[in-house]
């Protein structure tokens, strides 16, 4: 496979707000400094949560190519993350993304195939395998009431 370029655009609006959007993409997205640090603004996205989401995203991503390919029937999906920002050698830095997913599948003898993917996924994200942060994965297999009576 080819190398692939995506480009993001960052326009500055004020004070430590900007707004990022791409050529390719509809949407635009405000990002600003969290409300941890001085100036802070709450209620926008920040690096930092992007950060965590480019993780969680990836994951979710690489597990529904592995899933097809596995033929593993799912009904649902989620993947609640969170990002650890610490100091690492006397630097701030997300030191560790924390990885939740939740599967929910229709019967119990899938349970060992969904888990071995999940593992699987995190281990072929492709946004995982490019950072220094620490990735846990604290994985949970649901079987669906409707199939369970």
């Amino acid at each position: 496979m080819e190398a692939h370029k995506y480009h993001v655009d960052l326009e500055w609006k004020m004070d430590r707000k900007g707004e990022i959007s791409s050529p390719v993409l509809d949407q635009k997205v405000e990002v600003a400094t969290p409300p941890e640090f001085p100036k802070g603004m709450p209620g926008i996205w920040s690096p930092e949560h992007l950060f965590t989401a480019a993780v969680s995203s990836c994951f979710m991503t690489t597990f529904l190519a592995i899933a097809e390919y596995s033929n593993l029937e799912f009904e649902s999906l989620t993947c609640p993350a969170e990002g650890i920002l610490d100091k690492k050698g006397g630097k701030f830095a997300m030191t560790e993304i924390i990885l939740k997913p939740v599967v929910t599948i229709p019967n119990e003898a899938e349970r060992e195939k969904a888990e071995k993917i999940m593992i699987k996924a995190e281990r072929a994200c492709l946004i995982s395998n490019s950072i220094t942060s620490k990735v846990h994965l604290k994985t949970k297999v649901f079987i669906s009431e409707k199939h369970t009576a």
